[in-house]
């Protein structure tokens, strides 16, 4: 009788051994990678949505002590946008390095260059933690879920 609250189950290959499991406006719980044998197990309590599956693949750069990941997002067999992820190592107090993430991000970006996470909101002077990145792309994979596909008009 109750609605359901949606829950993603996340992966990162920069932590193959962890499992990110996001709640619909609620926490992000941290598990063990055999995290997905458990969902496969409460099946009848849980309702899989394989058509929804997103990813975003692509390559790692490292420049000084900046890290930047650039990634086409697909969904299913199509490309559906670019992730662009930078972390500035040295730093794990987001706030503390913002500026300087807005500055490195303006000379490749331009004015594409994003606004401050909404995760940034609610961590002014804690810790940055890898189920934070995971929260951002759900965002972003909640965004790219929700655009309308534009139809191409053909050329002749």
């Amino acid at each position: 009788g109750q609605t359901g609250k949606l829950m993603y189950v996340m992966h990162n290959s920069e932590y193959p051994l962890s499992c990110f499991a996001l709640f619909e406006n609620g926490p992000c719980l941290v598990a063990d990678a055999n995290f997905d044998t458990l969902m496969v197990k409460l099946k009848g309590f849980f309702q899989n949505a394989k058509a929804n599956k997103i990813e975003s693949r692509g390559t790692r750069y490292q420049y000084c002590d900046f890290l930047v990941k650039l990634g086409t997002v697909t969904m299913g067999p199509s490309a559906r946008g670019i992730s662009v992820e930078v972390e500035y190592c040295p730093c794990v107090i987001a706030n503390d390095c913002w500026n300087l993430l807005m500055e490195f991000m303006q000379s490749f970006m331009g004015s594409h260059t994003p606004g401050i996470p909404s995760v940034f909101g609610a961590k002014h002077d804690s810790v940055y933690s890898p189920g934070d990145t995971m929260v951002q792309y759900m965002e972003l994979f909640n965004k790219i879920r929700k655009q309308q596909q534009v139809p191409v008009a053909g050329i002749r």
